[in-house]
């Protein structure tokens, strides 16, 4: 990727209907993200009947429901995917989303989408891994709950089965993550031992940690947003409003610039400045023609278009070729 590929997850932030789905598409791309995406999936193929809420769904949500319950009022139709699709198409975004089982996996490859997003609770799926394996196409690994030993895993199945290209993204599944858990450093370490590109996807509060995290050398970065906070769901608490998301697309695109080619030498910017900033040796008083230049009547002074204050030790000890006034430039 030439620059930093920025997901605005979307999720179930629709809360299952299609109108704020479109909403949420049409703030994602007035934020400049370089797509947008949303997750696919049926319920009774995703959670038993009886599974239980995570503690933050049982916050967000009525707490007397199931978690199968909830998801299934969270799903759109095919129908309504395609509808998105065709929607983000005509928007100029890219449309993505997640499966979460073999029926869905399916369903998206049949919609053409480049890349394929495996959630951090599907890491240890053997079938599913496989499933989207199959595809050929690029796939984003979150890689949340994990020991590195799972994420080596996960990569050996997804390559071993036709993924060519995997991204690993670091995750934490809390939502929102306490920031003493993020462990960005943790980036370095899944580069080292799984050689592939490394990615981040975050479930903080706030966009500073998206941000540390592309100075860190994330090639992607997955954010949640919402069109308000206050909405009643699972996730919208942990999600950025379309203010901030644009906001963080924006920061993160000034630190992109701002990494460069890693190589040190004087920008096209600051060279003006070097003839303004720097010292030249100047006399620092009158001086004859013929005087012995040294300690006593040189000194180093702005401009710097003069000789450099590095040669101080030739010009030590040589004659004045000529009379000098104070602060003029010494020629040799």
């Amino acid at each position: 990727m030439s620059k930093v590929y920025i997901i605005a997850e979307a999720g179930v932030n629709h809360n299952g209907d299609i109108d704020i789905a479109y909403q949420l598409v049409d703030a994602a791309r007035d934020a400049g993200v370089d797509a947008v995406k949303f997750q696919t999936f049926k319920a009774d193929r995703l959670v038993a009947k009886a599974a239980p809420k995570a503690e933050y769904q049982k916050e967000a949500t009525d707490s007397n429901e199931s978690q199968a319950d909830m998801l299934k009022r969270l799903e759109l139709t095919e129908g309504e995917y395609r509808s998105l699709k065709n929607y983000c198409d005509k928007k100029g975004i890219q449309f993505l989303s997640t499966p979460f089982d073999e029926e869905s996996v399916n369903f998206l490859n049949g919609l053409d989408l480049p890349i394929m997003k495996i959630p951090s609770g599907e890491i240890t799926n053997l079938p599913l891994l496989v499933k989207i394996a199959k595809t050929g196409k690029k796939v984003l690994l979150s890689t949340g709950m994990s020991e590195m030993g799972e994420i080596q895993e996960a990569v050996d199945v997804l390559m071993k089965n036709g993924t060519k290209e995997i991204v690993a993204l670091h995750c934490n599944t809390e939502y929102p993550t306490p920031f003493v858990d993020v462990n960005l450093s943790a980036m370095h370490q899944m580069a080292k031992i799984l050689k592939v590109p490394i990615g981040y996807s975050d479930h903080t509060r706030g966009i500073e940690i998206p941000i540390a995290a592309v100075a860190m050398g994330a090639v992607v970065i997955e954010k949640h947003f919402t069109l308000n906070r206050n909405m009643e769901g699972p996730d919208h608490r942990a999600s950025l409003e379309p203010d901030e998301l644009r906001q963080m697309v924006a920061s993160i695109r000034n630190v992109e610039a701002a990494l460069g080619n890693g190589e040190k030498r004087p920008s096209e910017s600051e060279k003006k400045n070097i003839y303004v900033a720097r010292k030249s040796i100047v006399a620092s008083r009158r001086i004859q023609a013929g005087e012995i230049l040294g300690e006593d009547n040189l000194t180093t002074k702005r401009p710097g278009n003069g000789i450099s204050p590095m040669r101080w030790r030739h010009v030590v000890g040589k004659k004045a070729k000529r009379n000098f006034e104070e602060d003029e430039l010494i020629e040799l």
